[in-house]
C-alpha cells in the first residue's frame, strides 16, 4: 500500500489523486476510470469525480491502493 501526504491541505479531489498517484496520465482518463466504477474509496465504488478525499481514507484501483495521510 502506498501513502499520499496531503501536505497541510484539508483534502484532494479523487480525480486529482489518481493523477498524482501516477495511476492516470490525464484528468480526462482519471474521470473515465471513476465513471466506469473502477475506483473504490474505503471499499465502496465511488462515482463522484471530485469527491473530497481526506486523511485516513483508502483509495484503490486495479489492485493498487493508497492511504491518504
Amino acid at each position: 500500500m502506498e501513502s499520499f501526504d496531503l501536505n497541510g491541505r484539508a483534502y484532494v479531489e479523487l480525480c486529482n489523486l489518481l493523477k498524482l498517484a501516477g495511476w492516470s496520465h490525464s484528468g480526462g482518463t482519471a474521470k473515465l476510470l471513476i465513471a466506469d466504477g473502477a475506483v473504490t474509496v474505503d471499499g465502496q465504488v465511488e462515482l463522484r469525480k471530485r469527491c473530497k478525499i481526506r486523511a485516513g481514507q483508502v483509495v484503490a484501483y486495479a489492485e493498487q491502493t493508497v492511504r491518504v495521510l
